[in-house]
């Protein structure tokens, strides 16, 4: 396969994208400059925790511009991979918590394995 599966947004994708919502559009806009003020948190943690969503959400286009933000704001290659290790560990350790759940499930089938429902 030579062609992404994620194409780079165009300018004219984008312009259509606020047209058809200017409202929802700059809300959006004002929402994401106040998360990514300087403010308790400076604006590098900021980036490098967007870096880390990112990874967790899966969002190619997200990774790409937070990497890319986080260097300009001033974060190592190696604190950005840091923060993509924190990423997988929460991923996995996720899986591994809920695992509870099917804990949970096979004790309860193999109590009530002969009942009918």
């Amino acid at each position: 396969m030579t062609g992404s599966m994620y194409e780079p947004t165009t300018p004219e994708q984008a312009k259509l994208r606020k047209e058809l919502a200017p409202d929802v559009h700059e809300a959006f806009e004002g929402f994401s400059r106040a998360v990514f003020a300087e403010g308790a948190l400076p604006v590098k943690t900021k980036q490098l925790i967007a870096v880390a969503v990112a990874h967790v959400t899966q969002c190619p286009y997200c990774i790409d511009g937070h990497t890319k933000l986080a260097i300009r704001k001033g974060a190592s290659p190696e604190e950005i991979m840091e923060a993509i290790w924190v990423a997988a560990e929460m991923r996995a350790g996720g899986a591994f918590a809920h695992s509870t759940l099917a804990l949970n499930a096979m004790e309860h089938s193999t109590r009530h394995a002969g009942e009918t429902p």
